[in-house]
């Protein structure tokens, strides 16, 4: 027979293992709309989709960080207010990762209200966001850690250092020969 001790670490190694699954399933959700939305606007400014696909209202276009916002706030209000399980929670969790992509595909407007779409500061807020949507998604709890746990931690921030001076270097390439394409597509707007 069990003992209430060894019930309640059943209960709470299932109640971590459902929360890193359902962190699994918001980073591949937010990882694929941003990929997605990057894609399509491509594609759009380039004249290879409608640009009917932009939405406009009264002469404004109503950017895809709006919807990203309507998700977040629904989703949120559902976990909230409506506790979902089974289903309910799995389709919560993809809108919520949904609504994080959209946003977050557009940060670098919040910052810069006018500012052009491809931005460095969306980058980085994606990553910054994808990271620690994976820590959650494929990390250990903290009371769990070893010496080896710490010791793989210094060693991943002296990666993500190296790959951070990486990525600059080579964002910097990056915006030199695709940048003036890039802003001149937007400039250009769809055709």
């Amino acid at each position: 027979m069990e003992t209430q001790e060894t019930m309640e670490l059943t209960a709470r190694q299932a109640a971590i293992h459902q929360r890193n699954e359902l962190a699994r399933l918001v980073l591949a959700a937010f990882i694929f709309t941003f990929v997605i939305a990057r894609i399509l606007v491509i594609f759009i400014m380039a004249g290879k989709l409608p640009p009917e696909l932009f939405f406009h209202v009264k002469g404004t276009h109503v950017h895809h960080l709006n919807y990203g916002i309507f998700l977040l706030s629904i989703s949120g209000a559902v976990s909230l207010f409506g506790r979902p399980t089974g289903w309910w929670l799995w389709a919560t969790a993809v809108a919520y990762g949904v609504g994080l992509g959209l946003t977050f595909d557009e940060f670098g407007m919040w910052l810069h209200l006018g500012g052009p779409y491809w931005q460095r500061a969306s980058y980085d807020a994606v990553v910054t966001v994808a990271a620690v949507l994976a820590l959650i998604a494929y990390g250990s709890t903290i009371r769990h850690w070893r010496p080896k746990h710490l010791i793989t931690v210094v060693a991943l921030i002296a990666v993500l250092c190296a790959f951070g001076f990486v990525l600059n270097k080579s964002m910097k390439w990056a915006d030199q020969r695709i940048g003036p394409r890039l802003f001149q597509l937007e400039e250009k707007g769809p055709s």
